[in-house]
């Protein structure tokens, strides 16, 4: 085992003798670092973050073991403690583990047996310990997720069938064909809104509950399906579009999360431009070269403000209320990009228009 992959040990008692022996019984088992007093040891644990057991003589004449133990539990809180005494009495170990929160504790005189042992069932509890506060972390953010998740959703979802119950009550006083019309065109707009919603949410779950199939990608074929869609949005909202595919070489990756990222680019290129300007247009391109995709999606729409550019990928996060929209879509991008291993640049001028800029590795 090299010297970079030892348990790292930190072993403290005012006794030179006793550290001159325990280093020279097990410098080659593991990463040995010794200190006679406790200012000295707060200086390894500082230098040496990684320090996963300390071992310390409960006699010392500045603190006790247990003292000091109490008192670097707050700024040191992961490295195992085991004391080692010559106390008889269990009065002074109950104290010991109640007040230094001690793993184990060795009787004196010890033997190299019960400080292997002690040492590597120690190291097993920091590994535990640790992967378990890793895992407390992500469950914590993952609930603080679901928490915004179902606030937002609940507001998004009820807000669109609120408006059309509405609508429904209102149109039930007229038998004004214009108002009826008008009416209709206000709950075609709400349940756009919800059918946006859903499928942003669709597609949210794909990413994180699907496992990625990677297999070779023809993006003509790919493009198209997609764009096929578009096509006639891009009719009925008089936007030009158009979509360039230069690949020759093989490229592999997720069917699935490619499609999502390009549907939700090119639904946002679409929803967001300038209604009154003559000029609308939308440009997809992708070219796979030297084992990469590149794919820019380029509009001339509302644009973005700088203020904005740093959010838009958050949940919810919506930068405009001109066009109906979820806050799910580029975050779902963000996702399907980091399953892919890929990247995204986002140039923008608010007026002017925005290009996305994607590059997405050949697995």
């Amino acid at each position: 085992m090299s010297s970079k992959d030892k348990i790292k040990v930190l072993y403290i008692d005012d006794e030179q003798n006793n550290l001159v022996s325990f280093k020279a019984s097990f410098r080659f088992d593991y990463n040995v670092y010794i200190a006679n007093n406790t200012d000295e040891a707060i200086n390894h644990l500082r230098q040496n973050p990684d320090i996963s057991v300390i071992l310390s003589d409960q006699k010392m004449p500045d603190k006790t073991g247990v003292e000091f133990f109490e008192e670097i539990r707050k700024e040191f809180p992961n490295p195992v403690r085991i004391l080692i005494t010559g106390y008889a009495d269990i009065e002074s170990v109950i104290n010991a583990i109640n007040r230094g929160h001690v793993f184990r504790y060795i009787k004196k005189p010890w033997s190299e047996e019960d400080i292997r042992s002690s040492i590597d069932q120690a190291h097993k509890f920091y590994i535990t310990t640790a992967l378990l506060a890793i895992k407390n972390e992500e469950l914590q953010k993952a609930y603080n997720e679901l928490d915004k998740f179902a606030y937002s959703a609940t507001h998004d979802m009820r807000g669109p069938i609120l408006s059309v119950l509405g609508i429904i009550d209102l149109s039930k006083n007229t038998d004004d064909v214009a108002e009826i019309k008008s009416m209709l065109d206000m709950m075609e707009n709400a349940m756009l809104r919800l059918d946006n919603y859903i499928q942003n949410l669709h597609d949210y779950y794909s990413i994180r509950r699907g496992e990625v199939e990677i297999e070779d990608i023809q993006f003509a074929d790919l493009s198209k399906e997609v764009c096929d869609i578009y096509e006639v949005t891009s009719k009925m909202n008089n936007v030009k579009f158009d979509y360039i595919v230069n690949q020759t070489e093989t490229f592999r990756s997720d069917d699935v999360s490619l499609k999502i990222i390009l549907n939700n680019l090119l639904s946002n290129a679409f929803k967001y431009q300038q209604k009154s300007k003559a000029d609308k247009l939308v440009n997809l391109n992708i070219e796979v070269i030297k084992g990469q995709a590149i794919i820019a999606v380029k509009d001339n729409g509302i644009g973005i403000h700088e203020n904005n550019i740093g959010q838009i990928f958050n949940m919810f996060f919506r930068a405009t209320n001109e066009e109906v929209g979820s806050g799910f879509g580029l975050y779902n991008v963000k996702d399907a990009l980091g399953k892919l291993n890929g990247k995204i640049d986002v140039q923008s001028k608010p007026g002017e228009g925005t290009t996305f800029i994607v590059t997405i590795p050949s697995k």
